[in-house]
């Protein structure tokens, strides 16, 4: 299909297709096989292990935190959890699927990693501002980091769902 010729869409209806309503990516879940729920299930378990191991909120025996878990952190975790598992689920392969590429699951992953952790256990920020620093300018921006790393992997999913339920016009039929 060489640029001049209209879209298939326009071409069968004379009308453009509208784009689907926002939540319509959401639907794809529902196709999903279980191969892609249980990806999704072991990814969230990861993703709660990887950051509540480090950053002191699961208890062990490695890692110590001086400031207590706050409240918001626990879901922003969970919620983290959950949409990584989700979205890394996206990349087990299907025949039909479009490849987009995003790195706003990745920063959104970052971000929340950064919100949950104890402001002074926290390397980079101890080392930047310093003790009473930390405490007093990175443990308030805490829950707006936790706030954008969880709106980011929204929007990750959301585009990777996106290519699920596109309905690309097929090549070479004119």
């Amino acid at each position: 299909m060489d640029s001049k010729t209209p879209p298939r869409e326009l071409l069968l209806t004379g009308v453009p297709a509208a784009p689907p309503p926002w939540w319509a990516q959401w639907t794809a879940l529902q196709a999903w096989p279980r191969r892609r729920w249980l990806v999704a299930l072991a990814g969230a378990v990861a993703t709660a292990l990887v950051m509540g191991l480090p950053t002191a909120m699961i208890p062990n025996p490695v890692f110590g935190r001086e400031v207590p878990t706050t409240a918001w952190a626990w879901p922003a975790l969970v919620v983290t959890a959950i949409l990584s598992g989700l979205l890394g689920a996206t990349y087990v392969r299907r025949p039909t699927a479009p490849e987009p590429v995003s790195r706003a699951g990745l920063v959104g992953g970052v971000l929340t990693y950064l919100a949950v952790g104890c402001p002074v256990c926290n390397k980079l920020a101890l080392l930047a501002l310093g003790y009473t620093g930390a405490l007093t300018w990175f443990a308030p921006v805490q829950p707006w980091l936790a706030l954008a790393g969880v709106g980011l992997l929204g929007y990750a999913l959301h585009r990777r769902l996106g290519g699920e339920v596109a309905c690309p016009v097929p090549t070479g039929r004119t």
